[in-house]
């Protein structure tokens, strides 16, 4: 099977002010610090039937009380951890109007490192930086202020990191992450910001799976099925 992508730059420049090029948000803050607190001190979760569970500690030595706040308050069994429906609480309870399941499902993939299917605090504090991170590229690439991004923003933003889409590729991705249904006699109604984070990931997670096959980097490359499913079943 013979593929094609768009050829993105393959020596990004340092990350600089939003309209040069730049990399995606990273993941990469380092390993977070121990967790701090009750659980961390080898008290096990309180059993059901033995009373209410113990109140929550304060919040780790240098964390932010407001993510600590948003953190407890959706922690309701009191475990330390919070599962993919308690970070969709904790997203809205933290002014992020609408997150989509399917949105935090992938940052829940991403921060989630111990695959534990829960993420703890010090997890969360890193997935609040990385959002913030890519609202700034949203904000910024958002012209009209219309609170979602369409096709010339979408390609902009995608070529600030490096990744030139065809137009038949751009139209694909808009209409698959659109906040709506098409209007057949008009264009897709704009990525949100929740979408917009899940296309960019997608796009830069495909190209990179491609470009570990593309070892000549010519943009073409030979697979067969099997390796094509794995790339396509891989992204977020």
């Amino acid at each position: 099977m013979s593929v094609r992508y768009g050829t993105p730059n393959r020596t990004p420049s340092h990350a600089s002010h939003y309209g040069h090029q730049q990399r995606p948000p990273s993941t990469q803050y380092g390993a977070p610090p121990p967790q701090q607190g009750y659980y961390a001190q080898g008290h096990a979760t309180p059993a059901p039937g033995y009373g209410a569970p113990p109140p929550m500690q304060g919040p780790p030595p240098g964390a932010d009380p407001q993510l600590w706040q948003w953190f407890s308050a959706v922690d309701s069994d009191r475990s330390g951890a919070i599962s993919v429906t308690e970070l969709q609480a904790a997203l809205v309870n933290g002014n992020w109007t609408r997150f989509d399941l399917d949105t935090v499902k992938m940052l829940m993939s991403i921060f989630d490192t111990d695959r534990s299917g829960t993420i703890g605090f010090n997890e969360f504090a890193g997935l609040w930086k990385y959002i913030q991170d890519w609202q700034n590229v949203f904000r910024h690439f958002d012209r009209d202020r219309s609170g979602s991004i369409e096709g010339a923003e979408l390609s902009e933003a995608l070529r600030s990191f490096g990744y030139n889409l065809s137009p038949t590729l751009l139209s694909l991705l808009e209409q698959k992450y659109a906040s709506g249904p098409s209007d057949r006699y008009g264009p897709p109604p704009g990525i949100t910001f929740d979408r917009f984070v899940r296309a960019c990931v997608v796009v830069k997670t495909l190209t990179e799976a491609f470009q570990r096959v593309d070892t000549d980097r010519d943009g073409w490359v030979q697979m067969n099925y099997e390796q094509f499913m794995k790339i396509v079943l891989s992204a977020p």
